[in-house]
């Protein structure tokens, strides 16, 4: 069974990505959270690493930032990272 860490590839890739696509939307951390209706320190949170977000949220995040479209690409690259380091475990 894999392990499941906040510091994983995986999550930072997607950790980068979030705030990639924050930042390239010229949207804050406080406006991001206004759209989302939580508190800013929810965004911070989950950029930070320290709370993780459940598939509604990763989809809802990605609609707030205008950026649904990146949807299936991110999800491609997080696939591609599983995938890499189950080959470096063989």
């Amino acid at each position: 069974m894999p392990v499941k860490s906040l510091r994983s590839p995986r999550h930072l890739l997607l950790l980068d990505k979030l705030r990639t696509l924050r930042k390239g939307a010229g949207i804050t951390q406080v406006e991001l959270a206004e759209r989302l209706g939580r508190p800013q320190s929810y965004v911070a949170k989950i950029e930070g690493g320290e709370r993780r977000m459940d598939v509604l949220e990763f989809i809802d995040w990605l609609e707030a930032v205008n950026a649904a479209d990146q949807l299936q690409p991110l999800i491609q690259d997080l696939l591609a990272i599983r995938a890499s380091a189950n080959e470096d475990k063989r």
